[in-house]
């Protein structure tokens, strides 16, 4: 009986150890399955027990392929992988090149740790809310002397900065080819330190520069060694814009030129400028004081193909039609006439004899008939995209002729308009490759006529809002804010491949006033925002 029971508990020990052995190579077995990484002794009982073991093939990914990687995530994404592991935080801070800062006071103590990690940024955005104490000289001077490869570098509202501190960021800076800064208060001398040491700048933007507060006082801007280099001046909401004159005249590459809401004569400035820059592609003017004697000097500009005049009264049909008899390449034409009346008939036939590559018409506040219209329609060819907006002229007799002649035409607008579901019927049996239609408070147009298109014309997108008709008022500028403003696509080759990060920033990086390529009108601004959806980029806060 003794020997059965000590054989007995032999039997039960020897049980248990081999339920334990089974539950510890259970165990194993499902730590092999879900972890990558074994230690050695896990590893060596995983052999014992002829499991296989499953590799982490990540960890053999160069940093190179996993930055390529990161580059292609959104910056929330980026964001997360960072925190994976103690590598990915490098590879992913390292591959970062574009960065928005919230630039208030407080940035300047965390500036060299920042930066450390995000060692290979170019393109810098410092943004401040206009409510808060923005950063000084000494951090804008740290930033340069931990960046010294920027390339591109944005400025709001930083108004603590001084021309000393832009003096000593530019001379640590050489590489700069994009500077944009609005609401700063640095002046003539901060801006021509920049203009003096960065000899690859190629596009300046320079919005309401309060440190030149008397224009005649102002130590004049440029050219400095920048201007071999220009190719894009845009200058917003300046009373002291004409300080720039001299940069202007010494860019003799200058492509495009924009000028927005800056006070002063800009006759006399045109006429110096087109004997001295030949290579003028694009120009922007908007509630400028500029008459047809400017419009005959930037008609010297044989190159010009990009054309908008928004709210200049002293305007008028003499001043176009010499831009259409010698700028023969002209492919976009925007005329806001405010109601003036100045520019109608006569300065659109002209267009339409001598610029037959136009591909883009935006008419608002100007009364064309069906005279000009019928001969835009038959001579150019190419035209695809067409916006009329507060024209009294504008009705079914003019939808039908459009309707008819308008081979190419993909997208129409039309707002405030005297046009009645007749017209919508000439749409649905005209413009064969027409692809999108807005209409917008046009009062005869009814849900039935709308709903007609689409019927007839499937394929065709409509967006139709019968609402009230108002006085427009249009603007070409900042997004287009105002109602009918405009925005038009950017050129073939302009999006930018880069990336940015949101780091310690209270913006959302650049506004969105690029969406996708066949996307159409919302919101408050009919003109604008179709403009800016018929796009093909983007431009909000990339990354990358």
């Amino acid at each position: 009986m003794g020997q059965a029971a000590s054989t007995a508990s032999v039997a039960s020990r020897r049980e248990s150890a081999q339920g334990h052995r089974a539950a510890n190579t259970s165990k194993t077995r499902s730590t092999a399955l879900v972890s990558p990484m074994l230690s050695g002794e896990e590893d060596d009982d995983n052999h014992r027990l002829g499991e296989a073991v499953i590799h982490d093939y990540i960890s053999d990914l160069p940093d190179e392929c996993l930055a390529t990687v990161f580059q292609s995530l959104s910056s929330a994404d980026r964001n997360r992988c960072s925190l994976v592991c103690r590598r990915w935080l490098q590879v992913e801070g390292q591959s970062r090149h574009r960065l928005s800062l919230n630039a208030q006071a407080d940035l300047l103590p965390v500036i060299p740790s920042l930066f450390s990690r995000f060692d290979s940024v170019t393109k810098l955005a410092l943004k401040c809310d206009r409510r808060s104490v923005s950063i000084r000289d000494d951090a804008l001077v740290l930033i340069s002397q931990r960046c010294p490869n920027l390339t591109r570098l944005k400025l709001r509202a930083c108004r603590e900065l001084t021309d000393a501190g832009m003096e000593a960021f530019a001379k640590n800076c050489k590489g700069l080819k994009k500077l944009s800064c609005g609401s700063c208060t640095f002046g003539s001398k901060g801006m021509n330190a920049v203009l003096d040491n960065c000899a690859a700048l190629e596009e300046l933007s320079v919005k309401r520069l309060r440190g030149i507060t008397d224009a005649a006082a102002a130590e004049p801007i440029g050219p400095g060694v920048a201007a071999a280099s220009l190719k894009t001046i845009c200058l917003k909401e300046l009373y002291n814009g004409q300080c720039f004159g001299s940069l202007i005249l010494g860019a003799k590459n200058l492509k495009t030129l924009k000028l927005f809401r800056c006070s002063g004569d800009w006759d006399k400035l045109f006429q110096l400028v087109a004997d001295r820059v030949t290579s003028m592609v694009e120009v922007h003017l908007e509630r400028l004081q500029i008459s047809d004697v400017g419009l005959q000097a930037i008609a010297n500009y044989s190159s010009l193909e990009i054309l908008h005049l928004v709210k200049t009264p002293e305007c008028t049909d003499l001043g176009l039609v010499a831009i259409a008899e010698r700028c023969k390449l002209l492919r976009k034409l925007h005329v806001d006439g405010w109601k003036a009346n100045r520019i109608g008939d006569e300065g659109l036939i002209a267009v339409a004899k001598y610029c037959p590559n136009l591909q883009e018409l935006v008419l608002i506040g100007v009364n064309p008939t069906k005279a000009s219209l019928e001969m835009l329609a038959s001579n150019c060819q190419n035209l695809e995209r067409l916006a009329l907006c507060g024209s009294d002229t504008v009705g079914d007799p003019e939808i039908s002729c459009i309707a008819a002649k308008c081979v190419a035409l993909k997208k129409l607008c039309i707002k405030s308009c005297p046009v009645s579901d007749h017209g919508m019927e000439a749409l649905a049996s005209g413009c064969p490759n027409l692809v999108k239609v807005k209409v917008k408070k046009c009062k005869g147009v009814t849900s039935e006529g709308g709903d007609w298109l689409r019927l007839t014309r499937g394929s065709i997108s409509v967006n139709l809002d019968t609402g009230e008709a108002e006085h427009p008022d249009a603007s070409a500028s900042d997004g287009g804010a105002q109602d009918n403003g405009i925005e038009f696509p950017p050129m073939p080759g302009q999006t930018a491949a880069t990336a940015s990060a949101s780091i310690a920033s209270s913006s959302t990086g650049r506004s969105s006033s690029f969406k996708s390529r066949l996307g159409l009108l919302s919101g408050r601004s009919l003109v604008a925002s179709t403009w800016r959806k018929w796009s093909g980029g983007s431009t909000s806060a990339r990354h990358g």
